[in-house]
């Protein structure tokens, strides 16, 4: 079905569904906001990315940008609430996309869709900074009218001037001679210290190691005038250690008499996260059309060599050392084929059959798939298993496909006589999600190779696809939970599956 076809026949239900996220998962700001207002702006935010994912078209989405960001700096939204907003559409109509749209389709449409989120939020976030940054310099240039007018009451003008700094949301500070001597409320919090902290520190202790030499330089430029660029991006230094990106615009000002410099930080960590997302996204889908490809092309060719490997060894009735060889092919065969399958399994689009289950019957029922392979390896099963759990949601099939994986993944890491834990219970800190664990007692994974493990293609093993885990994670998140790891080498690995609580409908 053509894009634009499918978009306006969902059109009400992403409009309706869109509200109700923007007024319940977003922010205390958008909740206070009345639905209405809602269904209204998201309406506008919905035609317009119509246009562009149809016809290309900007002028609708750009006009609403104008429109949206007047409305919400007068509602005191901070600029990463809209951009979640903005966001949103993505979880709105990505998973209608991966049901209406066949694999060809959606190879164009996810491009499309994540280049109009890339253009909406980018062109967004630099016009609501313009606007944000106008509306202060328009301020600070009324005050200081003021305070010629008014010479008389400068203590009051300077305490205005102090109230506008103090309430915006991105950290404000004044340096001079390499020096703290002035920062707002929201640029302590940024980093982590309390204002009597901040006052008289050089500003280079808020800066990370890999970022001091250019922001040195920036600096020193900026004060001897050799450089006239005010904008740029570094990683600051938090008071616990961590460093995050920020973007920084500073100015050249008088304080007290002497040449210093004001600037405005602006954390932009959900900004990078958001392009890597994207990144990754397109990333992800030109691997699924190559894995298609390839999968398809090799499955015909190695069915034909198991039909006529089976025919021979049955024909030449083959014994000994030459019966273990077809029995080798044959094995080998049928590991090409397991692989095929995992890869197009990652590639395809999840379509779910949801049904109420029992996740103490689903593993149930894994452990009676992997039986003979427990049985083999002599590994020692310990099963916790909470009564009267909340019924979930689920696709049966596909939940113990996902559950099947990363029992094999501890299953394969375990030496004979291995161990492993189940745990299934309800999380009384979140909303009562039901909680799986599955700990073995394996040899445990590197911390060098913990954060990749669930990316595709990434495996240690020597025989291994690096497809098992990602599958999960993708078939966990598509039913709306999480998979987290744990791990400590010696001590084995910790799998946890994180099952929200939904309503029926």
């Amino acid at each position: 079905m053509p894009l634009a076809s499918i978009l306006e026949k969902h059109r009400e239900g992403i409009i309706r569904d869109w509200a109700e996220r923007l007024h319940t998962t977003v922010s205390e700001r958008y909740r206070a906001r009345p639905i209405e207002e809602l269904h209204g702006t998201v309406s506008g935010a919905n035609d317009a990315s119509f246009a562009v994912l149809v016809y290309n078209d900007y002028s609708l989405i750009d006009a609403h940008i104008e429109w949206i960001t007047g409305l919400r700096l007068k509602g005191d939204f901070n600029l990463s609430e809209v951009q979640h907003a903005y966001e949103l559409y993505r979880t709105v109509v990505l998973p209608i996309f991966l049901t209406e749209l066949t694999p060809t389709e959606l190879s164009f449409a996810l491009p499309r869709l994540n280049h109009c989120l890339f253009y909406t939020i980018t062109r967004f976030s630099n016009y609501f900074q313009s606007v944000h940054e106008k509306q202060i310099r328009e301020y600070a240039h009324d005050l200081e009218r003021e305070v010629e007018k008014r010479t008389g009451e400068l203590s009051d003008s300077e305490a205005k001037y102090r109230m506008l700094v103090e309430e915006i949301n991105d950290g404000y500070f004044v340096s001079q001679n390499g020096r703290i001597v002035f920062a707002n409320r929201a640029f302590c919090d940024m980093h982590g210290y309390s204002a009597d902290d901040v006052m008289d520190r050089p500003f280079t202790d808020f800066v990370a190691d890999e970022s001091l030499p250019n922001v040195l330089r920036f600096y020193n430029g900026r004060i001897s005038g050799r450089n006239t660029q005010s904008l740029y991006t570094y990683y600051r230094l938090n008071k616990d250690g961590r460093n995050w990106p920020t973007e920084n615009k500073v100015q050249v000002i008088t304080f007290q008499g002497e040449r210093a410099v004001a600037g405005v930080c602006r954390d932009i960590t959900e900004r990078i996260e958001m392009e890597r997302r994207i990144r990754e996204s397109e990333r992800f889908a030109h691997i699924g059309q190559l894995t298609t490809s390839l999968a398809h092309e090799l499955r015909n060719p190695l069915a034909a060599i198991k039909i006529n490997v089976q025919i021979l060894s049955k024909n030449l009735r083959l014994d000994g050392n030459d019966q273990k060889r077809g029995e080798i092919i044959a094995k080998e065969i049928s590991r090409l084929e397991r692989i095929l399958t995992e890869m197009l399994d990652s590639a395809k689009p999840l379509r779910l059959t949801i049904e109420p289950v029992s996740i103490n019957d689903v593993i149930d029922s894994c452990l009676d798939i992997l039986f003979e392979k427990i049985q083999e390896r002599r590994i020692g099963v310990w099963k916790r298993r909470a009564r009267h759990l909340p019924v979930l949601l689920l696709d049966r099939d596909k939940m113990e496909q996902a559950v099947i994986n990363i029992l094999l993944n501890s299953i394969e890491a375990l030496a004979e006589e291995g161990r492993i834990s189940i745990l299934t219970r309800s999380s009384f800190r979140h909303n009562n999600d039901v909680l799986l664990d599955i700990h073995d007692s394996g040899p445990g994974i590197s911390e060098a190779d913990l954060p990749y493990i669930f990316d595709p293609f990434f495996s240690s093993k020597k025989k291994g696809t690096g497809l098992g885990l990602y599958n999960a994670k993708k078939i966990v998140e598509a039913h709306g939970g999480r998979v987290s790891v744990k791990s400590t080498i010696g001590k084995g690995t910790h799998f946890r599956i994180t099952f929200p609580i939904r309503d029926e409908t």
